[in-house]
This record gives C-alpha cells, sequence and structure tokens, in this order.
C-alpha cells in the first residue's frame, strides 16, 4: 500500500528540504497548486517533488515552481508558511519573466483564439485538392473559386485576426489595431507593392515604399499592435477628454501605418525570412537531420509551449515559396504521438485507461495533441518517449522523397496530409504516407513490445490519496447524477487550456463556459474547502462525492476582487443554495479565461464518471455529470 499522504507537515517539510528554504522568494496557493517563485531552480528538483506521494504533478509556468496537489494544497501550504520565512507582502503576480516566456506567452495568447479558424481553412483546402484529383474540371467551376476563395481568406486577413487577439493580449483598442492592420492588407497598398516590385518608385514622406506585402503576415501586425499599446496610452494620457475619443485613433493611425510601412513590417519580414531560410538551408544540406529534429522533438517544443513561435516561419516559407517542408515533418510527429497513445489503448487492461487513450486518438485525428500528451503518453513516460523516437524515425524516411505542404494546415495531422498532394511533385505525398506508416507501425510496435508500465507510480499515488477519503463505496454509488453547479456552454475537461485540468490529473469532469454570474450547490453536503483568492470552492456531498469548482483559469491573480463568498468552510448546503458569486465581466476584462472546471477529485474511488451532456448549452437544474 502506497504511504499514507495526509501527513501534511511531513510533505511540506520534504519540499522545503528538496528546494531549500533559501532559494524560496514566494509562495502562495490556488484550489490545487502550491505556487512558488524560486531564485533558481534545484536540477532534480522537480523530479523528486513529483515523486512524493500526495504530489500528482510538478508545472513550470510563467516563472512559478507549481505544484500541483489537489484540495488539500490549503493543508500543505498552511504547513509550508510555517517552515519558511515568507514576507507579507509576497505577490506571485509579481515575478520576472524572462524574456523566452513573454514571447511564448505572447504568441500562445495571440494564436490560440483563432487556430482552429485556421485549421479548418486548411481542411477546406484539403478537401479541394482532393476534389480537383478527383474530378479535373471542378478546378474551372466558380463553385471551387468560391470555396478556394473561402478557403483561403483566414490567412488573407491574417492581421486583422491578430490586431483582434494582439490587442486584447497587450491592452490595445482593438476597433484601432484593426484599422491599423485593415491598412496592411488593403487592395490598394497591395496595388502600390506590386509597382514597386515592378520597378517603380513609390515614396512615403520622401523615403522609398518597400515592396513587402502583408496579407498572411505575422510579425508585421504583431509588432505593430505591441508599439501602438504604448502609443495609444502615451497620447490618452496627454489629450483633454473632449477631443480624446476623436484625436486618439487619429494619431495612432497616422504614426502606426507608416511607421510599418517603413520600419516594422520590411524588418520584421527580413527576421521571419531570414529565419525560414536557415531551416529551409538545413532541410537542403542535410534533410535527415532536419526531419529528425523536428519529427523527434516536435512535441517537446509543445510541452515547452515554445510550438507557437514557429507559425511566423511557417507563414514565411508560404509566402516565399507557396510550400513548406515544416509542416510536413511535423504532421508526422503529431501522428507517431497519437500512435503511441494507440498502442497504450490496445496494451492497457484498465477499461479507465482504455476511454481515456481511445478519446485521446480521436481528438489527436485532428492535430490535438494535448489530451494525448498530458492525459497519457508523459504521463507513462515511456510512450511519449515511443512516440518522439517513432516520429524521428518516420520523418528521417520521409524526408528521402522531399514531402512538402501545399496548403497551411492549422493543425498538422493525419487528416490535413492530403495538403502535401501536388501533381508536380507527386512523391512528395507518396513519402509523407510512408514516413506515417512507418511512424505508426513504430510507435504502436514499441508499446506492445515493452509495454508502458500498466500501474505508474502517479497512479498509485491518486489512488493513495483516495484510500482514506470520505466517501460511498463504488459498490453503492450506481447511476448518481450530479446537476450542474453554472449556467453556460458544457465543454469537454480535455478542452480546458491548462494541462493538469485537460489531462484529467485532478480527477474526472467538465468544464463550463459560464453565462451567468452565480455558483449553486449541485447537491446536498457540505463546504470542504475555500481559498483566500475566493476563486475556487472544494464541495463534499453526503454520498462521499468530492467536488472542485475552479472559476476561471489563473483567476488566483485577481486576488479575489470579482469573488464573493456565499458560504464557509465547513457550512452546510442544500442543492439549489448560491455558493459563490463572480463578476464575469470583470474576468474577461482582466484578459483571464472564464472557464471553469468541475472536477470530481476523487475519481479513483469510482468505477466511471461520464458527462451527461457535451457541448451544449446548460441551466443549473440540469443533470451534468453521471457517476456510477
Amino acid at each position: 500500500m502506497a504511504e499514507k499522504v495526509r501527513d501534511y507537515k511531513k510533505l511540506a517539510q520534504t519540499i522545503v528540504d528538496i528546494i531549500g528554504a533559501d532559494n524560496i522568494v514566494s509562495a502562495g496557493h490556488c484550489a490545487t497548486r502550491l505556487r512558488l517563485v524560486l531564485k533558481e531552480t534545484p536540477a532534480d528538483a522537480k523530479e523528486k517533488i513529483s515523486a512524493l506521494p500526495g504530489v500528482i504533478t510538478v508545472v513550470e509556468n510563467g516563472g512559478q515552481f507549481q505544484i500541483v496537489i489537489g484540495p488539500h494544497v490549503v493543508d500543505v501550504y498552511n504547513e509550508f508558511k510555517n517552515l519558511v520565512d515568507l514576507s507579507e507582502s509576497n505577490d506571485l503576480e509579481a515575478e520576472k519573466k524572462s524574456i523566452m516566456s513573454r514571447v511564448i506567452a505572447t504568441m500562445s495568447a495571440v494564436f490560440a483564439p483563432f487556430i482552429y479558424i485556421l485549421a479548418a481553412a486548411g481542411l477546406l483546402q484539403g478537401i479541394l485538392i482532393l476534389s480537383k484529383l478527383a474530378f479535373p474540371t471542378f478546378e474551372a467551376t466558380g463553385t471551387y473559386r468560391i470555396f478556394d476563395m473561402i478557403s483561403w481568406a483566414p490567412f488573407t486577413f491574417l492581421p486583422i485576426l491578430i490586431a483582434i487577439t494582439a490587442s486584447k493580449h497587450f491592452k490595445a483598442n482593438t476597433y484601432i489595431a484593426i484599422a491599423c492592420c485593415a491598412a496592411l492588407v488593403s487592395p490598394t497598398l497591395a496595388e502600390l507593392t506590386q509597382q514597386v516590385a515592378s520597378g517603380k518608385a513609390i515614396d512615403l514622406f520622401g523615403l522609398p515604399l518597400s515592396q513587402t506585402t502583408y496579407t498572411s503576415s505575422v510579425l508585421p501586425p504583431l509588432i505593430l499592435v505591441w508599439i501602438l499599446s504604448y502609443v495609444e496610452r502615451f497620447v490618452e494620457k496627454r489629450l483633454p477628454g473632449v477631443v480624446k475619443q476623436l484625436f486618439t485613433p487619429l494619431i495612432c493611425l497616422v504614426l502606426m501605418v507608416p511607421l510599418t510601412l517603413l520600419v516594422l513590417g520590411p524588418a520584421s519580414s527580413v527576421v521571419a525570412a531570414g529565419i525560414a531560410n536557415g531551416y529551409n538551408w538545413l532541410v537542403q544540406v542535410a534533410p535527415p537531420l532536419a526531419a529528425l529534429i523536428i519529427g523527434g522533438f516536435w512535441q517537446i517544443f509543445v510541452i515547452f509551449g515554445v510550438h507557437w513561435g514557429i507559425t511566423p516561419v511557417i507563414m514565411a516559407n508560404f509566402d516565399m515559396y507557396g510550400r513548406d517542408s515544416f509542416q510536413a515533418f511535423q504532421t508526422i510527429a503529431v501522428t507517431a504521438q497519437v500512435a503511441a497513445t494507440l498502442g497504450v489503448f490496445l496494451k492497457a487492461n484498465s477499461k479507465e485507461l482504455k476511454n481515456v487513450s481511445l478519446s485521446a486518438v480521436i481528438t489527436g485525428l485532428f492535430g490535438i495533441t494535448e489530451p494525448a500528451i498530458y492525459g497519457v503518453t508523459l504521463r507513462f513516460k515511456r510512450p511519449f518517449i515511443y512516440g518522439c523516437v517513432a516520429g524521428g524515425i518516420g520523418a528521417v524516411v520521409a524526408s528521402f522523397f522531399e514531402p512538402y505542404y501545399f496548403a497551411y494546415a492549422g493543425l498538422p495531422s493525419i487528416l490535413t496530409s492530403v495538403n502535401a498532394i501536388d501533381p508536380k511533385m507527386p512523391m512528395s505525398f507518396i513519402g509523407l504516407v510512408i514516413g506515417l506508416g512507418v511512424a505508426i507501425v513504430t510507435a504502436i510496435a514499441l508499446n506492445l513490445i515493452f509495454g508502458f508500465g500498466e500501474t505508474p507510480a502517479k497512479d498509485e499515488k491518486i489512488k493513495a490519496q483516495v484510500e482514506d477519503a470520505p466517501g460511498t463505496p463504488v459498490e453503492v454509488l450506481k447511476n448518481v447524477a450530479i446537476s450542474s453547479p453554472l449556467q453556460g456552454e458544457v465543454m469537454p475537461l480535455s478542452q480546458v487550456p491548462d494541462e493538469v485540468f485537460s489531462s484529467g490529473m485532478m480527477g474526472q469532469g467538465v468544464a463550463i463556459m459560464p453565462t451567468d454570474n452565480k455558483v449553486y450547490a449541485p447537491f446536498d453536503g457540505k463546504v470542504a474547502m475555500v481559498t483566500g483568492s475566493k476563486h475556487a470552492i472544494g464541495l463534499t456531498a453526503d454520498n462521499g462525492i468530492e467536488l472542485l469548482i475552479h472559476v476561471g483559469l489563473d483567476t488566483v491573480q485577481l486576488n479575489g476582487a470579482p469573488f464573493n463568498y456565499k458560504v464557509a468552510e465547513g457550512d452546510r448546503f442544500k442543492a439549489g443554495d448560491v455558493l459563490l458569486e463572480f463578476d464575469l465581466a470583470a474576468i474577461k476584462q482582466a484578459d483571464l479565461s472564464p472557464i471553469t472546471p468541475i472536477i470530481v477529485t476523487n475519481s479513483a474511488a469510482y468505477a466511471m464518471i461520464t458527462p451527461e451532456n457535451e457541448l451544449k448549452n446548460i441551466n443549473t437544474n440540469e443533470p451534468i455529470l453521471q457517476i456510477n
């Protein structure tokens, strides 16, 4: 039997011993994580702490060393603060992030909201490619031309999409940002740059206009909005209120658009093209090496979030050459990780693990590998390595056939492999298919031959956490329904953009995008946990079910401002009672996601936990989870 994990003092002391008391700058906690800011992270701290009974995993994110413990994090924190000399002004928002961390965070914030739009457009381009092959005369029809226009529209006007998301991230006026970026994709500017490209001299303020075009561009609009955010604040502080609304956008437009056309655009385009040319040079000189790097290490890039940074390079390739090999190798890496998850499904004995892995395989077919990585392969470690090895081998094999994508894929996957079809380069698609086949067979075979560890240490720790937890045995609970505690749109837990929740580390459940400002009691029970930041609440039902309701993502940084508890820890409540109120508008205004995970934290005590209503609007009196 695993070591008892309710000795919170011992767990806190062990964490301090591993990290070093003098190494801790500040500490805090949210509903599930002990959040530390360290002077430096000891080389083996993450592995040692992850292996401790009572710790689910360790996440390093945004300059924080986050120890995921679950709903008992408050107990651990209370013991922790007695062991470390922490100032009263510990502010985890004040930590300084590295330049690389900020760049990655920016890329993620900018591209994540519309990546599925680009993915849908990429799939449509793939369908059109297949249609042309099946019906050669279809390309000459008006129907084809209209749908071709639809598939290219998100890429043509990509700067406008970037203006919307980047303005929210940099806290600039969205409409001014759109106006500036719309000028970059204006047909008039396209005509002028074509004239410059043909040799005609056109000047702006006496300076020559560059032939740089901005449709499908990434860095120019991104940098424009970033600088715009400073210009806008500078101007607004100095204009009188009576003319501010009119002259702020006027000054921003006449400053930022010319600045981008003369300096920012050409310079950033040169940077993106230079990086793309460097990668393409490696592909030309040593194709297997380039393929091995992308095929073998791409999913590692995904884990650390740096995958967003490659988008400008890929877009530069399509802009300069009309094709890109990076996404071809990327597709093999993605498919290999999905195949490794399929291997776990085929090898596993646990029904629950089979369900989780099969679900991750299905989402992986669409290029969404986070559920596969965090829920299956990285959880067992060996399958993740199998996927990386298989991806590297498959990509190297494919590299001998020079595979390319001829249409951008927002989420490269086995379904977008048709984007590698081009009659002028028939071996491109053939090579990609061969590489995919090698990667799939290798990943599955490695799992079946060497295994992945049916009962990993992490599973044992999760079981240990619920062994002494209150709850009715699984044999007694049959078909128990939990009502929704919020009103809003239900979404699968796997789609929550936080791996600790989406992977199922905290337990099974669902998430809700709320449309109301109240959290209601979904059953009769008592309050098991509240937090100082008031953004989450832990409940224990009379039948033993433990539920965590976590309002928003990263809302701990709001320090409780938009939240108001209506109950206290230890209070009893009846189904339908208001437990928590929050200001939904304030959460959105702070640029934070209001997505609310609803987790059964003692999931291991039950045979099956299934959503009742997925991807639909739900009211608080409707069932959302079924416990068996």
